[in-house]
């Protein structure tokens, strides 16, 4: 197959969606190989160690996009990158359409074989390649919250760690899955009081066991969510529902309450967000206020760490590529279920239910449209 690999256009991503070494895997398995010029310099991977690796470099996107039966990315592409799909082409990138209608659209005109990261299953029911960048984009959040609650911020010029004699910074978590896993990992390591909150009695149980008397698990509803994040000097929104769009677990009267100069952070903001007041932010220019609560909603988190974010990722979305590569995408699938489910569009049908949901489309079922 003919694989190629695009430098990312949206703004301040840095991380690339293949790396040298994994060029030499998709060249040893026979696959001929496209790199645009510079798209892994944000990682610090240089043309040269891609043509080592047994790639072509081009000069253009444009060309990349022509050459190519399968373009491997990170982040969905923009409305600049839409004519550039072919019919037919497979498309293999975080994609997230619950949240982007105009993609979803152009992805069905142009008969694209859209293959999301996002809905990509494992056998224990687990998302592995959402897994990398949520354990990244988790780790983040707590780091930039921190950040922002200082005062030169705006923030509430709270430590999270307290000092003796002094309270410690209140870390609201919802959602317990990896994303909120990894920021409670790095809130209690920087000695905040932590709370999750999730709707799963299993998973709590499994939190509970994993930390200990560390943090506090409560079980979410609307009443308590708002008693905590009313409470809270950080709130970190981290609810996923794959495939889907995010619910919206704070709302603005629930904002009014929080405290002057707390800080929000919404890692589902690729989803929708799950706060009723989020809006998508770049990294220049990351935060905005609403009711004196500062808000932080980066849809590319991991971008900001560009060289730990791409390695992660591109070690778990390797296999799958080598599949698809090696068997075509209709046998790939039909050889691995879990595969199956990341295709969300398939020559102008949405097969994932819950993107067509989200618009009121009627979604198809990929074996049906593959035969």
């Amino acid at each position: 197959m003919i694989v190629g690999c695009v430098k990312e256009i949206k703004k301040h991503e840095y991380r690339v969606g293949l790396i040298p070494a994994h060029v030499s895997s998709y060249v040893a398995a026979g696959n001929q190989i496209y790199i645009e010029t510079l798209a892994g310099e944000g990682s610090g991977f240089s043309d040269e160690e891609y043509i080592e690796a047994g790639a072509t470099i081009c000069a253009t996107a444009k060309e990349v996009w022509e050459l190519c039966d399968m373009i491997v990315k990170v982040k969905e592409p923009l409305a600049a990158e839409y004519e550039l799909m072919k019919p037919g082409q497979i498309l293999y990138t975080y994609l997230h359409l619950a949240a982007d209608k105009a993609l979803t659209d152009a992805l069905i005109a142009r008969k694209v074989k859209g293959v999301a990261y996002e809905t990509i299953t494992d056998r224990f029911g687990g998302l592995p390649l959402l897994k990398p960048m949520s354990e990244v984009a988790g780790r983040l959040s707590v780091q930039e919250g921190a950040k922002y609650l200082e005062r030169p911020f705006g923030g509430r010029g709270v430590l999270l760690a307290g000092v003796p004699g002094v309270p410690k910074g209140k870390v609201v978590i919802i959602g317990g899955g990896t994303v909120g896993t990894n920021a409670a990992k790095i809130a209690l390591g920087m000695g905040a009081d932590v709370t999750i909150l999730d709707r799963n009695i299993k998973r709590l149980e499994e939190l509970d066991n994993l930390f200990g008397s560390s943090i506090q698990t409560l079980y979410s509803t609307e009443a308590i969510v708002e008693s905590q994040v009313s409470q809270a000097d950080l709130v970190i929104g981290a609810v996923l529902i794959p495939g889907a769009s995010a619910p919206k677990v704070v709302n603005r009267e629930m904002l009014a309450k929080m405290r002057k100069g707390a800080v929000i952070v919404d890692v589902a903001v690729d989803q929708g967000g799950c706060f009723e007041t989020t809006k998508a932010t770049y990294h220049d220019d990351p935060i905005y206020i609403i009711d004196e609560v500062i808000h932080y909603c980066v849809a590319n988190m991991p971008g900001a760490t560009p060289r730990t974010s791409t390695q992660a990722l591109t070690n778990a979305t390797l296999s799958y590529g080598l599949m698809i590569a090696r068997y075509g995408l209709e046998t790939a699938c039909a050889l691995d279920e879990h595969l199956a489910k990341g295709v969300n569009t398939y020559n102008g049908f949405i097969t994932c239910a819950e993107v067509a949901t989200a618009f009121g489309y009627t979604s198809k079922e990929l074996k049906e449209v593959m035969a």
